[in-house]
């Protein structure tokens, strides 16, 4: 007896019994029949508030574009060393108002409520921010000031030129009578530092950065232009000048001797914090008896100014 039994797939004479027999191992969809054309997605609503904000975008970058122009077109006309673009022309019909009306203090340094509005700086006794005292001058003109100096603990003796620098106090009236106060405090600080708002504001830092604060106080106003230039020479001054090697001095000698052989400042024909920097950097980096000719006769013109005889004297 068999095992099991088979049933035959083939008939009388070899026939195949009909059977569903496979012709492969699994069915596929035929793809390359024609399909239903798919339905079109639906039309999303745009949020009109994405709307205004793209357009927003768009206004910004065309306005950013605009700048970035208008500035790089800036950048052609400052007169630096390696510039070789003439501003002069531009200088000299530069319109600004002239050095006669005083600045809004209480813009500039707040209401006083009664108080005197007080600018202190901190300076170190063995470099002496020179230009500070030209401006502290200039600032007598046109203010009715109440000036000080101090010593400060970290500092143990100050030559007594220094503690006189401001002249000799003789009768003082009562701070309401003051427009200004004007407080030098010799201190052991590497840059001078200056505050006018002492329990509110982070101390304005470096000579060339108080320089341009306080000539602001004389109500002086400029085009971006000219205000532009004045900076350019103030920052040459300080880092070049004055903290630069002797191959940046000479070059800024040599810049500083082409400018004023077309105008009898720095930067136009009337004196600037340009001109204060500049000076004072060459009295105190010893440059001055090797400058070219129109520097030398531009700081006689200078020395023949009163702001700048307290200086000269200290200088002695």
């Amino acid at each position: 007896m068999p095992m099991y039994k088979v049933r035959p797939v083939h008939g009388a004479r070899g026939a195949v019994l009909a059977e569903q027999l496979p012709t492969c191992m699994y069915r596929l969809p035929n793809v390359h029949r024609s399909a239903p054309p798919a339905a079109a997605p639906a039309q999303e609503e745009v949020d009109p508030s994405l709307q205004a904000l793209e357009s927003r975008q768009e206004e910004i970058l065309k306005r950013l574009y605009e700048l970035k122009s208008a500035v790089d077109g800036l950048s052609k006309m400052i007169h630096t060393p390696d510039a070789d673009f003439d501003v002069t022309n531009i200088i000299q019909t530069d319109q600004h108002s002239p050095l006669t009306t005083n600045a809004d203090l209480d813009l500039m340094l707040g209401k006083d409520y009664g108080a005197l509005k007080d600018i202190v700086i901190n300076a170190n006794p063995s470099l002496p921010p020179l230009s500070l005292l030209v401006l502290h001058s200039l600032l007598c003109e046109r203010y009715k000031i109440l000036s000080a100096v101090h010593t400060h603990s970290s500092v143990k003796s100050v030559p007594e030129n220094l503690l006189k620098c401001f002249g000799e106090q003789t009768k003082q009236q009562p701070r309401q009578e003051y427009q200004l106060g004007f407080t030098l405090i010799w201190k052991d600080v590497l840059k001078p530092q200056m505050k006018f708002s002492i329990q509110t504001m982070c101390p304005i830092e470096g000579e060339g950065n108080i320089a341009r604060f306080l000539f602001s106080l004389l109500g002086q106003k400029y085009s971006a232009v000219t205000s532009t230039l004045i900076d350019s020479w103030v920052d040459t001054t300080i880092f070049q000048l004055k903290e630069g090697s002797s191959k940046e001095k000479g070059a800024v000698l040599r810049s500083m001797n082409a400018a004023l052989g077309k105008t009898s400042w720095l930067v136009g024909n009337e004196l600037t914090v340009a001109d204060i920097v500049a000076w004072c950097a060459l009295q105190q980096t010893g440059s001055a008896s090797a400058a070219p000719a129109n520097v030398q006769k531009w700081m006689k013109a200078c020395e023949n100014l009163a702001p700048f005889t307290s200086v000269i004297k200290l200088l002695k």
